[in-house]
């Protein structure tokens, strides 16, 4: 399967999603669907009891789950997803009054997707949407999706160099923090308190723009230096991070504070103190 990890919303809330070149359909991660429609603290013991509770649907389980590989904080996991036509029939199970507006969702986001393969812009525009009802400002938004496009540019020169999708991404990824910020990706996640929160989703405007520096200096180094084995790369990652390290201690210096920052729009946006905010003032 070539598939391609994304985030959806419904109704506010976050369903890991999964798109699948080949059959060209979406797979919705089950303990998310559980979790919107029936606002459960635990979606995994819901559906275990909801299994238990149905003998036809725990017969039929296998046909309705599909496992996949999905990249958590902890690395890749299996996690079971459905296909529309699974979720529809756990919505089957599931008394809620969510279950109309979610299925008319379901064939939203399935539409969009077809829409987008024709027109890529509109996978963007879909990029901002979202973003604004998250609660990001325009400024920071704007940023964001310059970053994505950095990053893009950054993962299309590893593949052409011989990087592996996965573990070695990773591994030059945290090869740009540590030179750029001082913090592995799991380091600078703690320090801001997150978990499986994605990093620069909650990163502010100016570690975004030290951060696409970052990328973008690697980027640049490495369509030079056309390195030729992982070890070669890693240099390119290491020299491309020191670019925005050097920005970063002079912005630093000008200022008098750290551009690291603890904040977070995980705090931000729970509310945890209403002084918290994405954007420098």
């Amino acid at each position: 399967m070539s598939q391609q990890e994304a985030i959806k919303l419904f109704d506010s809330k976050r369903i890991r999603t999964v798109w699948d070149e080949e059959q060209e359909k979406w797979f919705f991660s089950i303990v998310d669907v559980v979790a919107v429609l029936t606002d459960s603290v635990n979606p995994t013991d819901y559906l275990k009891k909801m299994r238990k509770r149905e003998p036809e649907l725990e017969k039929g389980w296998g046909q309705i789950v599909t496992p996949l590989s999905y990249q958590t904080a902890g690395g890749k996991q299996k996690i079971n997803f459905a296909d529309a036509e699974g979720v529809l029939r756990l919505v089957q199970s599931i008394p809620s009054p969510k279950a109309e507006p979610f299925k008319r969702w379901m064939a939203q986001v399935a539409a969009e997707r077809l829409n987008q393969l024709q027109d890529p812009e509109l996978s963007i525009q879909q990029a901002l949407r979202d973003y604004k009802r998250l609660g990001y400002s325009d400024n920071w938004i704007n940023q964001r999706l310059k970053s994505i496009e950095i990053r893009k540019d950054l993962t299309d020169q590893w593949d052409k160099h011989g990087v592996q999708e996965g573990q070695e991404y990773a591994t030059l990824t945290d090869i740009i923090y540590q030179a750029w910020s001082g913090k592995t990706a799991r380091e600078y996640k703690k320090f801001k308190g997150l978990k499986k929160e994605n990093l620069r989703d909650n990163m502010t405007n100016e570690e975004l723009v030290l951060n696409m520096l970052a990328e973008l200096s690697t980027t640049s180094i490495t369509k030079a230096r056309d390195p030729k084995t992982m070890e070669e790369n890693k240099q390119c990652a290491a020299e491309g991070g020191n670019v925005a390290r050097v920005a970063r201690q002079e912005l630093e210096s000008k200022t008098g504070r750290e551009v690291v920052s603890p904040l977070s729009a995980k705090r931000f946006f729970e509310g945890q103190d209403p002084k918290l905010g994405l954007e420098e003032k």
